[in-house]
């Protein structure tokens, strides 16, 4: 019992020690701060609202893959069920944009308990492949069912008047709208990471059979950082529905599982700011190389095979291992 305490106090002291933010991390969250505000005016802001909308989703999934050790092939579940529910609550129900928004995240939320407490049962790659089905049975439920509007999606979703007030069909106010979303949502994972919950989550991905030895309840982790993975995955997609009037079976399909891990590995596993360079890397490749239609795709294996090879921390991994800085 006095190790268990001891190595409790030990957490929670480098905990204390890493309460203050860093400031090499201060000055990236200044200029990703500094870069979000202008980036409107430089670049098309539906395109500027798809990386941000892409990098909360691959950040969501790094909180699960980087610092809980758990892969998911999955994670379009969450991503697509909030589109099609927040798509529904602002086009049927009439709902203002935050509202439907916040429905969304909340069936992402039910969604990642009921997957989470039947998928942490196992571990790696059967825990992977329990995800993914639980996934494959989501499309195949959006597939059939009635207000999802099948292969068609549910199109013309109305932006609507944020707290019935301001008004989202100008695309700049939107994307201002977007930026705070997803600024908080990172910073809300910013947050987890360097908590006590998120040291006690460390210590499990390295060496799950200590954590349980000195006392921690390694299920109930598990199933937390997936329900709240799981939840700012929701929160990812549901924005994209307002931001594109469109809910659609690309939102969960396997690929879009794919993408996330794709995204997280360019960028770097485990590391903070990794999955938004991967994000805005993988968006801006399908962006301005559409006209290669299905070439788009042998170009991100290309990509992610020399990634692989050559960078295999992903390329924040290998500039914080090059600086010796945690990025």
């Amino acid at each position: 019992m006095s190790i268990m305490n001891e190595t409790k106090s030990a957490s929670f002291a480098v905990h204390d020690k890493q309460a203050s933010l860093p400031r090499h991390h201060a000055v990236i969250f200044i200029g990703l701060l500094a870069a979000g505000l202008i980036a409107p005016f430089l670049l098309a802001p539906i395109f500027v609202m798809k990386v941000l909308c892409f990098a909360l989703f691959a950040c969501a999934f790094n909180l699960l893959l980087g610092f809980g050790g758990l892969l998911s092939f999955g994670h379009a579940a969450f991503f697509g069920s909030a589109s099609y529910v927040s798509a529904h609550a602002a086009k049927v129900w009439g709902l203002t944009p935050e509202l439907a928004i916040l429905c969304g995240t909340l069936s992402a939320l039910v969604l990642g308990v009921v997957i989470g407490a039947l998928a942490i049962r196992r571990q790696g790659i059967y825990f992977a492949m329990v995800t993914l089905a639980f996934a494959q049975m989501v499309y195949f439920f959006s597939l059939q069912a009635g207000f999802t509007g099948g292969e068609d999606g549910i199109q013309a979703v109305p932006r609507g008047d944020l707290f019935g007030l301001l008004s989202l069909n100008s695309d700049l106010v939107l994307y201002f709208v977007v930026f705070a979303i997803t600024a908080a949502g990172m910073l809300l994972i910013y947050r987890i990471i360097y908590s006590p919950f998120g040291q006690v989550l460390k210590a499990i991905s390295m060496n799950e059979q200590r954590a349980v030895s000195l006392g921690y309840r390694v299920n109930r982790y598990k199933l937390t950082v997936f329900v709240l993975s799981a939840t700012l995955a929701g929160l990812a997609g549901a924005t994209k529905a307002i931001v594109f009037q469109l809910a659609s079976l690309t939102d969960v399909h396997w690929s879009m599982s794919g993408e996330v891990v794709l995204m997280t590995l360019i960028g770097g596993v485990g590391t903070v700011f990794g999955p938004i360079v991967g994000a805005a890397v993988i968006v801006t490749m399908q962006n301005y190389l559409a006209t290669f239609g299905a070439w788009v795709t042998i170009i991100q294996g290309v990509i992610f095979v020399f990634t692989v090879m050559l960078f295999r921390e992903g390329i924040v991994g290998v500039i914080s291992k090059a600086l010796k800085k945690p990025f």
